[in-house]
């Protein structure tokens, strides 16, 4: 790919040592082994292709080893940043509890973390106003005092029925929740497609190009085609390739 060519990023790298993946480790398969996955090698070519004003959304979790995380997420995100990346937020994908999760001598573990990283600032911020506020309220008119005494007057904002987020997203997954696409479930991994979709209306504008680099069922794919954003996506498993072949070529595409 040419430099600044990739308006927004969305993928989900391979966590640690957590999924198989079919054996794949680099086009050959055998044992994966997440110390051969070519993270900083990626990470240089994703900050090399993003635009200027791009957005980068890495979503990740770590595996936990004898009661030690690996916090390899977040030595991925600082990595990002000696690459020039800027961490503009670090947000939660928040799961409730369902089946075993983590070990009993922890809290329960429902989420993983959605790291969004920038070139340079965002040129593009699209903020989701879904949160409902406690009430409606008009602008106004005060007063404030300022250090010398004075008054200063003021004009205050109202604020509607709903405001933006909190970078804290609940998404309910598995069948059912995550697609309606079955097929999607042959990949050991997928998020969910409300997650992508919400963050390709967050950080892109219609028809800008959006890339995953590890395609994996195709989900940031289909959400681009519902969102009339054009796509790229790279992927080393043939069969996840043809997944996500038979998830966009449907007649009719939909979104839970």
């Amino acid at each position: 790919m040419p430099d600044n060519f990739i308006d927004l990023t969305i993928t989900s790298p391979p966590y640690d040592n957590l999924r198989s993946y079919n054996n794949y480790v680099n086009g050959n398969k055998k044992k994966f082994n997440y110390h051969s996955f070519q993270f900083e090698d990626i990470a240089k070519e994703l900050y090399r292709i993003i635009k200027n004003g791009g957005v980068l959304v890495w979503v990740v979790g770590d595996e936990t080893i004898n009661g030690n995380e690996t916090g390899n997420s977040f030595r991925q995100a600082l990595f990002f940043k000696e690459c020039g990346f800027n961490l503009f937020d670090t947000m939660i994908y928040s799961k409730p509890p369902r089946g075993s999760v983590g070990n009993n001598k922890t809290y329960w573990q429902s989420f993983e973390y959605m790291f969004i990283l920038s070139k340079g600032q965002p040129k593009t911020i699209n903020l989701l106003r879904d949160r409902e506020n406690k009430e409606e309220r008009k602008g106004d008119n005060g007063t404030k005092r300022l250090y010398n005494g004075d008054l200063l007057n003021l004009e205050r904002n109202g604020y509607g029925k709903f405001g933006r987020r909190t970078n804290i997203w609940e998404y309910y997954i598995g069948k059912g929740h995550s697609t309606k696409d079955n097929i999607a479930f042959k990949h050991p991994a997928i998020f969910p497609e409300k997650l992508a979709y919400d963050h390709i209306l967050s950080w892109s504008n219609v028809d800008e190009l959006v890339y995953d680099p590890m395609m994996g069922s195709g989900t940031v794919a289909k959400m681009c085609i519902l969102t009339d954003r054009r796509y790229i996506g790279s992927e080393i498993n043939e069969e996840y390739c043809n997944i996500a072949k038979i998830r966009i070529s449907q007649k009719k595409l939909q979104i839970l």
